[in-house]
């Protein structure tokens, strides 16, 4: 059975994936360097998380350093990466993170994948095949490989984030965003600023593509398994196409809808059976 910690951590995490999937549209609004865009929006992020914490707790632990020296990496790779090459693509080499999840979280973690976390793994990646046949777009070389490299970094970021337990994980977000701002300085006077739709982009990305997801992941993260919270979060890809179809009027294809059910069912299926499972084998944070 499914307790309320449990349901409360699955819903956090569908809800930052929500979030999430609103960073693609939002950076291609951006005429701006990347790391100046990456550095914006983690500045309004870190206000943001400064604001929850009041007084934040820096331990300096490996795994706080780890989580936010990794996170940092995600955020930069990814928003350079959507800018350089497809969103599409960004997303989709992004996602690879949970295959890295299961593999790196049985040595560092303990948390064997199981079957069905296998199978969840095999049909995602199926599903999003299918799902960006048109329009995985040869070329970008540079952005793809920085897309791959951000799921990499995003794996790592989730499993450090996992070892903190009852530490400070929130602390690795702020000091995470509190670097890529320092990072982005040298590249904010590059280029025209962005106009009115920019800086509103930049604002969203910040309070809510950035700020209030970390808090909710954050939530999340330590209420399910590593690999659950990635298959959950698995999701932004799958929504992103929608706000495509809002905001442009593009409209998903039948390959598209097709492989959309098919990370859909195997995300929440998944999803579900992991989380009965953490119970008795007690692969799950504790409550304190």
């Amino acid at each position: 059975m499914i307790d309320d910690e449990q349901r409360q951590g699955m819903l956090a995490v569908a809800a930052c994936a929500l979030l999430w999937s609103t960073g693609g549209i939002f950076i291609k609004l951006v005429n701006w360097h990347p790391l100046a865009i990456a550095g914006a929006r983690s500045f309004i992020a870190a206000a943001v998380i400064l604001a929850v914490l009041k007084r934040p707790k820096i331990t300096f632990s490996l795994p706080q350093i780890f989580a936010a020296v990794f996170h940092a990496g995600t955020m930069m790779l990814f928003v350079s990466a959507t800018r350089s090459t497809t969103a599409a693509n960004a997303i989709i080499l992004q996602f690879t993170a949970p295959l890295y999840v299961a593999v790196l979280g049985w040595g560092m973690l303990g948390e064997k994948p199981a079957i069905h976390h296998w199978a969840a793994l095999g049909a995602a990646a199926a599903g999003m095949v299918l799902f960006f046949q048109d329009e995985l777009a040869p070329g970008f070389l540079a952005g793809n490989l920085m897309a791959a490299g951000s799921g990499v970094t995003f794996a790592m970021f989730s499993i450090f984030m996992r070892r903190q337990k009852d530490g400070s994980p929130l602390e690795s977000m702020l000091l995470s965003n509190v670097l890529v701002a320092l990072i982005g300085l040298p590249f904010y006077g590059r280029g025209p600023a962005p106009d009115a739709v920019g800086w509103v982009s930049v604002a969203c990305l910040g309070l809510f593509q950035t700020g209030l997801a970390l808090l909710l992941f954050t939530r999340g993260i330590r209420r399910i398994t590593a690999l659950s919270a990635m298959l959950i979060a698995v999701l932004e890809p799958l929504l992103n196409p929608l706000w495509v179809l809002i905001f442009t009027g593009e409209k998903p294809g039948l390959w598209a809808l097709v492989g959309g059910s098919v990370i859909l069912v195997s995300v929440t299926a998944s999803s579900v059976l992991s989380v009965g499972a953490s119970d008795r084998s007690g692969l799950r944070f504790s409550r304190k």
